[in-house]
């Protein structure tokens, strides 16, 4: 059989009749399957629930003396509203083709009259599950599309002299395959400007998949990236493909790049230059085609000379050096983000929130934004969240006013850890790796909080 996880081998077996179970118990078990039964609907939605299944193979009737179906017929409605996924193929001893086609209409997929040929069982059996796998794996495939590539695209919001040369490097090198190395600040809208990179580029119908190398601990590098075989590591309970294998044919974001362990960026070279691959555990080639978009608020020249990034590597990905320039840089374009923002997040959480008052757009203006473009859009967020009326004021914003330091005791342990990164990220001009050692965090632990707040 070619299922190899469980859960696509298990299959649940529900009839009020312990000799029909036991039969079906053994027929199924002689090839392979693994079996759980349930003598009554009820056992029957309580063990979906508990449990995924590559089939339910359900009597219609469980009450003694009854044979119009209606238990069955109801039993399918309930599970199809707990997982439209599942085949459920039923069984009878009352066949007539008015039950079955009731049946197949409410989300039976097959239909197995009482005594069964063993042969036309197990084939049914092993049809509906392979189809079902198709559909699952289809539905999981579109998830990722979607969350990959991101809902109407990428938005790129500026009107700012200092945008525009980015914008013309995105006009002019977007529609090649080169490499692209973006440089600038956490938060300065990196991932961003990569989507957009690849939306105008030949490879736009295939897929984005991105990647936080400074959020990936070391142990699950490879396997991320160039994924693995079964049994290639305890947890490694199926085949996996890595991202380079995700992004065959589109593009690749390898965002903090800076963050690639010593160890790691040889294996890294190697794909650019050859295209080749071995997932871990395995050593079959896969040859990918993927173009390399990379963001790194790290100064990569620096980390050569101190010998912590290879020298060939760095060129490999630095075809086209592309830098964004910091939100105090780009001030002009702080009101337009902040309606941006303010329209996404009164959508998202059905706000009735119309604007800023004249002090909180001011307080915008003024504000340092060590975070940049992330932490404008967390700062609006919170103030949709906390607005009590149709316009967000200063203090809903929870920004620091001017440049008064808030008094420590009156903040919150959250508020300090905080403000703390903060002010380590304005002071180490918004650089990640200067700023976690500062604060005395490992890079990992770093990122982490950066999401936590916003930055």
């Amino acid at each position: 059989m070619a299922a190899t996880d469980p859960a696509q081998r298990r299959i649940l077996v529900a009839d009020d009749q312990p000799d029909v179970i036991e039969a079906l118990r053994l027929l199924l078990k002689s090839e392979g399957y693994l079996i759980d039964t349930a003598k009554s609907p009820g056992s029957v939605m309580k063990a979906v629930e508990q449990r995924d299944y590559a089939l339910a193979l359900v009597d219609l009737n469980y009450t003694r003396d009854t044979t119009s179906g209606q238990e069955g017929l109801d039993l399918l409605g309930r599970l199809q509203a707990a997982d439209p996924t599942l085949p459920v193929v039923i069984m009878t001893a009352w066949a007539s083709v008015e039950v079955a086609v009731e049946a197949m209409r409410r989300g039976a997929r097959d239909f197995i009259t009482k005594p069964w040929d063993n042969p036309r069982l197990l084939s049914i059996v092993q049809t509906q599950i392979e189809l079902a796998g198709a559909v699952r794996a289809c539905q999981r495939l579109e998830q990722e599309n979607q969350l990959l590539r991101g809902k109407g695209g990428p938005t790129l919001i500026t009107q700012s002299a200092a945008m525009r040369p980015v914008l013309d490097v995105i006009a002019r090198v977007g529609p090649s395959d080169a490499n692209i190395l973006l440089t600038g600040e956490n938060g300065t809208g990196k991932g961003v400007v990569a989507q957009s990179l690849h939306a105008v580029s030949a490879r736009a119908g295939k897929s984005f998949i991105s990647v936080n190398m400074g959020g990936l601990p070391e142990g699950v590098f490879e396997s991320e990236l160039f994924g693995h075989v079964r049994g290639a590591f305890t947890d490694a309970k199926t085949d996996r493909a890595g991202r380079f294998e995700l992004a065959d044919g589109g593009t690749l974001f390898l965002d903090e790049i800076g963050n690639i362990p010593l160890s790691q960026q040889a294996k890294i070279l190697r794909v650019l230059e050859t295209g080749e691959l071995e997932r871990v555990g395995s050593s079959r080639t896969y040859r990918v085609n993927v173009r390399l978009i990379s963001a790194t608020n790290a100064d990569l020249p620096a980390e050569v000379s101190a010998g912590r990034f290879r020298q060939d590597l760095l060129f490999r990905l630095n075809t086209i050096p592309l830098h964004l320039p910091p939100l105090r840089e780009r001030r002009e374009d702080i009101p337009l983000l902040a309606q941006h923002f303010l329209k996404s997040h009164v959508e998202r959480y059905r706000k009735q929130v119309t604007g800023f008052d004249d002090d909180a757009l001011a307080a915008l203006k003024d504000h340092a934004w060590p975070g940049n473009v992330r932490e404008l859009d967390h700062a609006v967020e919170r103030g949709v969240l906390m607005a009590q009326g149709k316009v967000i004021r200063a203090p809903e914003l929870g920004l620091t006013a001017g440049q008064t330091a808030p008094r420590l005791e009156d903040m919150s342990l959250e508020e300090v850890e905080g403000f703390l990164i903060r002010k380590t990220l304005a002071r180490c001009d918004g650089n990640a790796r200067r700023a976690a050692e500062e604060l005395g965090l490992s890079r990992s632990a770093f990122y982490r909080r950066l999401e936590r707040y916003g930055l």
